[in-house]
């Protein structure tokens, strides 16, 4: 069990917590232009200050990036690395994880009650925006997978296939901290957000999401379309800010990892890197 260390707490706790924080988040902070400023600024070849602090804060491993820390022209060039391939082993499963964060996963996209706070709803038809794929994958496995900014921020498929073509939704940036979350899930689904129907031979149609939040002004996709992709190849990335992906499976056609079912029921998150095994 661990503590997660927060970037920007105090901000989140008094956007979210503190009755005073409602007015700025409605008025800037969930607005794509306070992303967007924010992020225009982590492109400031200045911010490659911040590196070597942020490196020594969180522990991570500059071994693992396919290139030097030093070597970066921004900090969000540095926010949205590449890692060397060796970094991220893919499990020989089915279904591996798409990208490192804390996960959550439900084998009955209908039966999700409680994610963050007990009584709170899951809506997957407002998740898909609608109504008739909801009731498609509605009693499908769902995993959400929550990536702060101190993660590896490239996403991956977790399953081998021929993707399709991006959907985006529109919509504003709210965090999608817990600490913003147990207030209201319902951000989930008011995002900004991109859905791909990923065809595959043994897992039928998954739906992969990418979610915006906060300070991710960007949602950056790699692939290309109609192109068959191998389990763990890059999918994307997100520029500076932590945020989500959601794996959506058809019903039956996945069985979770069970640890990863047995903790979510308790609300806490499983932290996993990509290409861990996600399901069978």
């Amino acid at each position: 069990m661990e503590t997660e260390q927060v970037y920007g707490e105090g901000f989140l706790k008094f956007s979210y917590a503190n009755p005073l924080g409602a007015l700025p988040l409605h008025l800037m902070v969930k607005r794509a232009g306070f992303s967007n400023w924010y992020g225009k600024r982590m492109d400031n070849p200045a911010t490659t200050a911040k590196i070597a602090p942020f490196l020594a804060q969180y522990g991570l491993d500059p071994a693992e990036f396919a290139d030097a820390p030093d070597s970066y022209r921004s900090f969000n060039e540095f926010f949205y690395r590449k890692l060397k391939p060796e970094a991220r082993p893919i499990a020989d499963s089915k279904a591996v994880f798409p990208a490192d964060g804390r996960h959550l996963g439900f084998q009955k996209a209908s039966a999700i009650e409680g994610v963050f706070v007990k009584g709170q709803k899951f809506d997957l038809g407002k998740l898909l925006g609608d109504d008739s794929l909801a009731a498609r994958y509605q009693d499908g496995s769902l995993v959400l997978s929550r990536l702060c900014p101190v993660d590896y921020h490239r996403f991956h498929f977790p399953a081998t296939g021929t993707p399709g073509e991006v959907k985006l939704i529109n919509g504003p940036l709210f965090s999608v901290s817990p600490i913003a979350l147990r207030r209201r899930l319902s951000y989930l689904w008011e995002n900004k957000r991109t859905i791909t129907k990923l065809e595959t031979s043994d897992l039928g149609t998954v739906l992969l999401l990418e979610i915006g939040a906060t300070c991710v002004g960007s949602i950056l996709q790699t692939f290309t379309p109609g192109k068959p992709v191998k389990k763990g190849d890059e999918k994307g990335y997100f520029a500076f800010g932590g945020s989500s992906t959601i794996t959506i499976f058809e019903p039956g056609a996945v069985k979770l990892a069970g640890d990863l079912v047995e903790w979510s029921s308790k609300q806490i998150e499983l932290y996993a890197k990509v290409g861990t095994a996600m399901g069978e």
